[in-house]
């Protein structure tokens, strides 16, 4: 290690008290080791070893036909002082439903001493990534051998996940984080720019619409003050690519590029609150790699600066509100969705069928995860289910302060969640996007309140009250 290598150099020319402060020193610094963080990391590949159907997109009419990168899944996990653990997974993923989430992370809180708000799994939102369990499954037409292997591959993916957080928590060694922010701005709102109009309006300075160009950066080292691993989020969606080769977009093209530059490096990526941004222009290999670099040398340039140190403290907190459904449909109503021409809303009014017809009901509520970790007194870090819109991290910001950290896609994919604004505005994500993720209906009108109040309560380490 570097102290005890600089002590054997200077030793001839130490006097004995010189000595003794040295060793001091050295001793203080070890101490400080011991009590200061803890961390480990394991990855594993879980591009899927069979052509299976891919998810993101409805157009979609056939399997997986080959890989152009390989999709993983990360895990990091961190001790404090106290012996408070926490572990993150990151997924090169559409997103996961509840009916991953909790057999995973049951199964490793239960293994491991740990409670629910200790787990956070994030997607990353690659439309060029696998089908998984129930997550969008009205948005496909599949036989019974299409399930299958989505099935199959569903299990292994919970197994190996599993297993990649064991490791991490059995990997756990002595090291220090920092924090700090970069900046990309490709993220572009796909609500107030046409497409085609993009590259014109961007040299122009025309974009309109709310973005949130932050990229919140946290930085883990070594003993030796090696860096080691690196974990930054961007607001944006990863549609770049729209064909049929498995990829991790211009999120999996950030990570290799940082890896490939840091060795030794683990970088771990996870989908903030962007919804309604995607990377524009786009629909090339060329630009995910492009965006890719320029998001991993954003996140090279903060790690070449002065960042925060974050004292070794860990809070975590999770919560599930009920969050309502606008008006549900009659069952009159599903009978004649159900046949509908349109094959989604057809195959969305089926499933509540089958629902009725073995005497349950539709549901009113839906149970929405929301979670906050307290990195010492520099990170907040909130986790938000499902594909959060724009607006809410920018008056979550404004509220609770600008270095907030907010993602979505966390612990349950459901569906788009609008906030007052788009909701009253319509369209995909006010309300559309439901059918293709199998809800009954679209969010209430309330669905901003009720999340705002709950993450007002959780900032504040209260309960909320029931919306």
């Amino acid at each position: 290690m570097f102290p005890l290598r600089l002590k054997q150099q200077a030793l001839p020319h130490l006097g004995l008290e010189s000595l003794l402060k040295g060793c001091l020193i050295f001793m203080l610094w070890g101490e400080a080791w011991a009590d200061g963080w803890k961390a480990g990391f394991s990855r594993s590949i879980i591009t899927p070893e069979k052509p299976i159907w891919m998810s993101g997109y409805a157009s979609r009419d056939h399997v997986a036909e080959g890989t152009r990168t390989e999709l993983w899944a990360k895990a990091m996990a961190l001790e404090d002082t106290q012996g408070q653990r926490s572990l993150l997974i990151t997924m090169d993923l559409v997103g996961v439903s509840r009916d991953v989430t909790l057999p995973i992370r049951k199964s490793l809180a239960k293994q491991h001493g740990l409670q629910l708000a200790d787990i956070f799994i994030n997607c990353s939102h690659t439309h060029t990534g696998p089908v998984v369990g129930e997550n969008l499954r009205t948005m496909y037409v599949l036989d019974e051998a299409q399930s299958h292997a989505i099935t199959e591959y569903t299990q292994h993916l919970v197994d190996q996940v599993i297993s990649l957080g064991a490791e991490a928590l059995q990997g756990l060694q002595p090291a220090s984080l920092q924090s700090g922010h970069a900046q990309a701005t490709f993220g572009t709102n796909r609500r107030q720019n046409p497409e085609s109009l993009v590259p014109a309006w961007r040299a122009s300075g025309r974009l309109r619409g709310p973005v949130d160009h932050a990229v919140p950066v946290l930085a883990i080292r070594d003993q030796d003050q090696k860096l080691i691993a690196v974990v930054f989020g961007y607001a944006c969606h990863a549609t770049v690519l729209n064909d049929y080769q498995w990829s991790g977009d211009y999120p999996g093209y950030a990570q290799m590029a940082l890896e490939s530059h840091l060795e030794g490096v683990q970088a771990m990526f996870w989908a903030g609150a962007g919804a309604d941004i995607n990377p524009l222009p786009r629909r090339s290999a060329r630009l995910a790699q492009r965006y890719g670099e320029e998001l991993g040398l954003a996140v090279a340039s903060t790690l070449r600066g002065v960042m925060d140190e974050v004292s070794p403290k860990l809070i975590t907190q999770y919560l599930e509100i009920d969050l309502s459904f606008d008006s549900l449909p009659t069952r009159s109503q599903l009978e004649t969705e159900s046949r509908s021409e349109d094959p989604y809303a057809s195959a969305r009014a089926r499933k509540w069928l089958e629902v009725i017809d073995a005497g349950g009901s539709l549901p009113k509520t839906y149970p929405y995860p929301i979670g906050l970790w307290r990195l010492g007194d520099t990170v907040h870090w909130l986790t938000l289910g499902g594909e959060v819109v724009i607006d809410y991290p920018l008056k979550f910001k404004e509220t609770f302060g600008p270095s907030l950290w907010v993602a979505g896609y966390s612990h349950d994919v459901m569906g788009y969640i609008p906030s007052r604004r788009v909701w009253e505005e319509g369209g995909y994500e006010g309300g559309g996007s439901m059918i293709y993720y199998g809800q009954p209906a679209r969010w209430s009108s309330q669905v901003e309140d009720h999340i705002e109040e709950a993450v007002a309560a959780l900032m504040q380490g209260l309960e909320p009250s029931a919306p």
